[in-house]
């Protein structure tokens, strides 16, 4: 049975930092890129970043480049999302996924193309 856990979210001011973690068990980790998603009140579930299986490279979304760091340990099935210089609309649940393909070689945006999710951490950024 897979299972995704997040961890590390919380109530934080404007400027703050948090790291997300993602602790993955039952699929074989270092074969599938993962990402994170987030899903604010009354907004579908967005796109935020990706790490590619190998870690070797990977892709976040305009609104959060230059402050969001996405990676992965492969040792420990873990994948993290820094996130920096917070903002009030960052607030939301944040979820992490799996990518259906095994050794993806593209980058997917919809959540349609993630099999498997966790239970998502709340994020809360005040002004």
């Amino acid at each position: 049975q897979v299972q995704l856990v997040e961890s590390g979210g919380g109530l934080v001011q404007s400027g703050d930092s948090l790291r997300l973690s993602c602790a993955a068990s039952g699929l074989t980790f270092s074969r599938y890129t993962m990402a994170w998603f987030r899903q604010a009140p009354g907004k579908e579930r967005e796109f935020v970043a990706a790490v590619r299986w190998s870690g070797s490279s990977t892709y976040s979304e305009d609104s959060v480049k230059g402050r969001f760091t996405i990676s992965r340990d492969n040792a420990k099935n873990t994948v993290y999302l820094q996130m920096n210089s917070l903002k009030p609309e960052d607030t939301a649940v944040y979820y992490c996924a799996a990518d259906r393909q095994r050794y993806s070689t593209n980058y997917h945006y919809s959540a349609a193309d993630y099999e498997y999710w966790g239970q998502g951490t709340q994020v809360t950024v005040s002004s």
